[in-house]
């Protein structure tokens, strides 16, 4: 890395200004304009952000910003001006105020709550999803609660204490056994009678602990009190989340119903309690199961039900009596609803009578098989029926098929713009304000929604280099014309290649042909004249055959290139079984219907598939300045089969050289459904055995990108993963290079907003926030570092689980984004580092088609491009 400039500290400047009365207004969603100090006289607050007037009648108040702007590294201002942009030197990690790091264990240490650095760059005012809680009681009294003699029911439990609402008051959140409240009272035993024979219970009632408001124990049952809000605006609890189907989207060309809903939870992060609403969508399915059945029995007779298994299993169903949704695991074909299961009472009765009596429901169909969902065993509780048996007639699928054609226009229609996910935002707030009875339950127990700002920073804009140029790319376009229209840093030329095709597609493969050479001058490419081998027609045998005996033929073949006619995936994964395990060569699988089309569109296709063979060969496309020495960069994934028994596939990949434009992969077969990686000693021990034999040195510094892990995950892959990683170092004598280790969660329902002028739109590209809604027990950052083309900006979270480095968290910020440049398949940003999508490409490929380790051969390639 090179040497650090030296820290400067910034000038004195205005320090923050007394709070001033303003429009009440969201501030995590809605004030967002960025306050710089102004020339001249002092002004009222107030007309330096015009656009909180819009949020008035929230009746949420704002409140003076607590955290500094920071300043921007290439003006020192607050980044309202840039100046020219130069060469980029990273900030020095041994500034004031910055966080030291364990020595001793190599793990980040948490910093206090509130307390994270803010790191330095052009701020920009954020709003998320996120709405601060306050906390105005003074504690939580947690009570033990026992019933003498014993009551075995929950809800007869609940009635009895129900009812001494003269001593515990009204307020009450109660599981069977332990009672929280908001006030304190002595220990007391109370008398109550059993409704059924009229018993005399005793209840004893006895304090346990005390805990403060914002306790991390207060909040589930937090939780709790805003389920009981969400019912009462009326919302229907579908699995974990609140929808209105009475506002549903009806789609009559597809037979769908978009419901659209909440996702509501409390969370603790750096800045304290946060409630977070997501505003979301249930496609639910207007047919039910039963006819998606009868359609299937009509289109196929003879492997009906193998045709059954293979949509159903893995669905998920909704149950449209009680909105509950349940995973189909099976199919029981030998069962129908005039079988009897037993009741929780011990009375048997039929499928028929139970709906007819509990939900009033006539079931018509007598002679259909039932669905099978196997709960997990967290959710069943010892004594409990631990299989559900479902009527097709009764069950309608969610979601969207992969089958179904137009999934993706379905999907853009269920996404809202940051507009419109605003406006679901804070209609939200505001009816929890304006309904009287949700506004109460929050006060019984102290609950205060208040706002807050966030000031993110802006990343500086990464340099993209080719082998005669380097440039900035524009802003949310990538650099698509760039690529195709300049050299790349290292180009592979075809000289010795296959060109195979069915007969039928004769004229297409002469213009795909015709097009390439005209395309692949402009990127210093070379492509020759092909062996063509034409096929009679387009089964699997024929073309496995013609490929067998023409790689036979052929000394040494640089590539393959098929044209298949179709979405044919049983073509594509025999000529991908056969060139990447069998007869190892890269290849290319070319749809014909994407050569269809008004030559610009053609033309448009060839360019990508040209990027896509240099990759494949052993080219570079584009690289970035990488400031580190000496680095080597890991990216890992998992991929789980949907098929029962098949096993999981960790992806591995590693770059191997000092720019970052060289890779290494490998795989490896674990346990189904197995998330924690095993053999990665293996794994890193080969990739750094190959890069010394590359460059004669080895990495003294390597970062490691985990994707794929939840927070509950976490403390495995550090206890168990790690390790791993620091064994494959003993492969060296005397090797003990520094080691950092994040994990990249993409699967968030935090959302990033900006306000321009009136509208609310997606913030810009490199945009990070690293304080007050990250987590208060490990050091982690968000960044958005895609430009997203429909629906709002999620963000991507990263986790520094392990850091031996010394690499600051504006390092690891800064590397991130570089490495989201560098995803060659897309000319532009990406969600995740690009090693991160090299490894779920390999490991989806094993996983999905392969189901066989790649040849040794291939490791140094991006085959699975």
């Amino acid at each position: 890395m090179d040497p650090p400039r030296p820290f400067r500290p910034p000038r004195p400047g205005p320090g923050p200004g007394p709070a001033v009365p303003m429009a009440r207004g969201l501030r995590g969603l809605a004030a967002l304009s960025p306050r710089l100090p102004s020339p001249g006289p002092a002004q009222p607050r107030a007309a330096a952000s015009p656009f909180p007037a819009l949020f008035r009648e929230l009746g949420l108040d704002e409140r003076p910003l607590e955290r500094p702007l920071g300043r921007c590294r290439w003006c020192g201002g607050a980044g309202a001006r840039r100046a020219p942009l130069r060469r980029s030197r990273w900030p020095c990690s041994r500034r004031p105020g910055r966080r030291r790091r364990c020595e001793g264990s190599g793990s980040a240490r948490p910093s206090a709550a509130g307390t994270k650095a803010v790191a330095k760059g052009a701020t920009i005012p954020v709003g998320l999803n996120f709405v601060k809680i306050h906390c105005q009681n003074e504690a939580v009294y947690q009570y033990h609660v026992t019933f003498s003699p014993e009551v075995e029911c929950k809800t007869a439990r609940f009635a009895m204490l129900k009812e001494q609402h003269t001593v515990i008051g009204d307020v009450m959140a109660f599981d069977g056994s332990i009672l929280f409240l908001p006030i304190q009272i002595p220990k007391v035993s109370l008398k109550a009678q059993r409704s059924s024979n009229r018993e005399e219970i005793f209840i004893n009632i006895q304090m346990t602990k005390i805990l403060e408001p914002s306790s991390d124990l207060c909040i589930p049952f937090y939780n709790v009190v805003f389920r009981r809000v969400m019912k009462i605006l009326n919302l229907s609890l579908a699995g974990r989340h609140f929808f209105e189907p009475a506002l549903a989207t009806t789609l009559q060309k597809y037979s769908l119903h978009i419901w659209p809903g909440y996702a509501v939870s409390i969370r603790r992060k750096d800045g304290g309690l946060f409630l977070m609403v997501d505003a979301i969508h249930k496609i639910v399915r207007s047919e039910s199961v039963l006819s998606m059945m009868q359609t299937i029995h009509s289109q196929s007779q003879r492997t009906f039900q193998e045709e059954c298994t293979k949509q159903l299993v893995g669905s998920v169903v909704m149950t449209r009596y009680n909105n509950r949704t349940y995973r189909v695991d099976d199919i029981d074909w030998d069962k129908t609803p005039k079988d009897t299961f037993t009741l929780a009472s011990g009375q048997e009765i039929t499928f028929v009578e139970y709906y007819s009596k509990t939900h009033g429901i006539t079931i018509r169909e007598l002679d259909q098989p039932l669905l099978v969902h196997k709960p997990k065993e967290k959710q069943t509780p010892e004594g409990r029926v631990k299989m559900v048996l479902l009527v097709p007639e009764l069950t309608f699928l969610t979601g969207l098929s992969d089958l179904r054609k137009n999934s993706r226009m379905l999907k853009v229609r269920a996404c809202l713009s940051p507009q419109q996910h605003y406006q679901r935002l804070t209609s939200l707030l505001r009816r929890i304000r304006d309904t009287p009875d949700a506004s109460r339950e929050l006060q019984r127990w102290g609950l205060v929604l208040d706002t807050d700002i966030y000031r993110g920073h802006i990343l500086p804009v990464e340099r993209i280099n080719l082998r005669h140029r380097s440039f900035l790319p524009a802003e949310e376009l990538g650099w698509h014309r760039e690529v195709t229209k300049e050299v790349p840093i290292a180009v592979i030329s075809i000289n010795s290649w296959l060109l195979i095709y069915p007969k039928r597609l004769q004229q297409l493969a002469k213009d795909l042909l015709a097009s390439m050479r005209s395309s692949c001058g402009a990127m210093g490419m070379q492509v020759g004249q092909p062996l063509v081998q034409e096929l009679r027609d387009d089964r699997i045998e024929t073309y496995v055959r013609a490929i067998q005996s023409s790689l036979g033929s052929q000394d040494k073949v640089q590539l393959l290139l098929c044209i298949i006619s179709g979405g044919r995936d049983d073509v594509y994964g025999a000529i991908k079984k056969l060139c990447c395990v069998q007869s190892p060569v890269p290849s290319q699988v070319i749809n014909a219907q994407s050569l269809m089309g008004h030559p610009g569109k053609i033309r448009s296709v060839v360019q990508k598939v040209l990027l896509q063979i240099n990759c494949k060969l052993g080219g570079q496309l584009w690289g970035v300045d990488i400031p580190l020495k000496q680095l080597m960069v890991v990216g890992m994934d998992i991929h789980h089969s949907k098929s029962p028994g098949m096993r999981s596939v960790i992806g591995f990949v590693a770059s191997m050289n000092h720019i970052l434009t060289k890779w290494y992969s490998r795989v490896v077969f674990q346990m189904p459904h197995q998330e924690i990686a095993d053999s990665l000693r293996l794994c890193l021990s080969q990739a750094l055995k190959r890069f010394y034999e590359l460059n004669h040195s080895l990495p003294m510094k390597i970062v490691v990108y985990r994707d794929g892990v939840s927070d509950p995950q976490l403390d495995t892959v550090l206890k168990y993963e790690v390790p791993q990683l620091q064994k494959s170092f003993h492969t060296f004598q005397n090797y003990q290079p520094s080691l950092v280790v994040v994990v990249v969660q993409k699967q968030l329902s935090t959302n990033f907003y900006c306000l321009t002028g009136e509208e609310f739109v997606s913030p810009p590209l490199g945009t990070v926030i690293d304080h007050s809604v990250t987590s208060s027990g490990r050091e982690d950052f968000f960044l958005l570092a895609h430009h997203c083309r429909q629906g709002c900006s999620v963000p991507t979270r990263y986790i520094c689980m392990w850091n031996t480095a010394n690499l600051s968290s504006e390092h690891l910020q800064r590397l991130t984004f570089k490495l989201c440049h560098l995803y060659w398949n897309w000319p532009g940003t990406v969600r995740v580092p690009a090693p991160c999508k090299y490894a779920h490409k390999l490991a989806f490929l094993v996983g999905q088609v392969l189901h066989h380790e790649p040849s040794a051969h291939l490791c140094e390639q991006l085959f699975f491009l």
